[in-house]
């Protein structure tokens, strides 16, 4: 509902300055282009720093810092509005944290809502499984408290609920900080709203003291790495890492909370925007003084585009020899 925003509010999300938004709360996300501004996960996206504009070529439509919110990150409109403006209450007077700002206040955090967790939950099992996913690590990770069967209301005003996987990002006291949601029926993906992206979603190692963490665009394809492996029958130990994109943000926080680890091997996605992003996210860590003792490994899927086409298409070619088999046991039993 957009009842408890005035006119005067509404109209000041509307003219919020998205650079000094992003500046602010995702520090990291745009690189130099010329003399402009390119989103690193969105790289259609260009800020014209000359006439203060922002212009989404693969839409070709501009967009203000209300559109990214609605449209690229997937919040609702009061959520996005809320997000703007500070959360202020409706009686305020018009005072716009990102308007127009070239030095942006920090907003206050937005408070993270998980969803309700479905009661005799199975759907979001049988959904992993499905992709491949061992039966193990979804139990592990279930176990942990990262990885659950939500309810999700789409739209505001609607009684329908969709079930939806949840994959929950927590800090080192185990509080939840992040989460992001996958449609296990409809295709859906977002992060919940007051998701804080430093914290997203992580699988620890088994044994502790690991000094070794493997990186993923999305949590699917982390838990496709451990269903590898698991495959091959041996145990990496070490954490498992989703950047919830191809954005550094979430790795840099990681690496300043663990400075034990001295290993970073990147499993982005085997297309055009992972393999740039991961070699510009192993240059990053090289010309850092604070990681430069950390050896990066480059590692996209050998067959498929991210880990979990690879994944299935390894379980499909075990099935077709476990079947040749059969058959030929068939026929020598005749």
């Amino acid at each position: 509902m957009t009842t408890r925003f005035t006119k005067e509010q509404i109209q000041q999300a509307r003219q919020a300055d998205l650079f000094a938004y992003l500046q602010a709360n995702e520090p990291g996300v745009l690189k130099n282009d010329g003399r402009n501004y390119r989103h690193r996960e969105h790289d259609s996206l260009v800020y014209v720093t000359a006439k203060n504009f922002w212009y989404w070529n693969s839409r070709g439509k501009s967009i203000t810092a209300l559109d990214y919110l609605m449209e690229i990150r997937g919040y609702g409109f009061s959520e996005a509005v809320s997000r703007l403006i500070g959360d202020a209450p409706a009686r305020s007077s018009p005072q716009a944290s990102y308007f127009q700002s070239s030095k942006p206040k920090l907003q206050r955090p937005a408070k993270l809502f998980l969803p309700w967790p479905k009661k005799c939950a199975t759907a979001y099992v049988k959904y992993l499984q499905k992709r491949g996913i061992s039966s193990s690590i979804i139990a592990r990770c279930h176990s942990l408290g990262l990885l659950y069967e939500g309810l999700y209301k789409p739209k505001k005003g609607e009684k329908k609920y969709i079930p939806v996987c949840v994959f929950v990002g927590k800090d080192q006291q185990g509080h939840a900080k992040f989460a992001c949601m996958r449609g296990i029926y409809e295709n859906l993906r977002k992060d919940v709203y007051g998701s804080d992206k430093t914290f997203s979603f992580c699988l620890p190692p088994e044994k502790p003291h690991s000094s070794q963490v493997a990186v993923f665009e999305a949590p699917i394809d982390a838990l496709s790495h451990a269903t590898l492996q698991e495959l091959d029958g041996w145990k990496w130990n070490g954490y498992r890492l989703s950047l919830g994109g191809t954005s550094h943000v979430a790795l840099f926080a990681f690496l300043e909370r663990h400075p034990e680890i001295r290993r970073v091997d990147l499993y982005l996605d085997n297309d055009y925007a992972g393999l740039r992003n991961a070699r510009k996210i192993q240059a990053m860590l090289r010309d850092d003084p604070d990681f430069k003792h950390i050896r990066v490994g480059i590692h996209p899927p050998r067959e498929g585009k991210d880990y979990n086409e690879m994944l299935q298409i390894r379980l499909q070619r075990v099935n077709q020899n476990n079947q040749r088999r059969r058959e030929k046991q068939a026929a020598f039993s005749i």
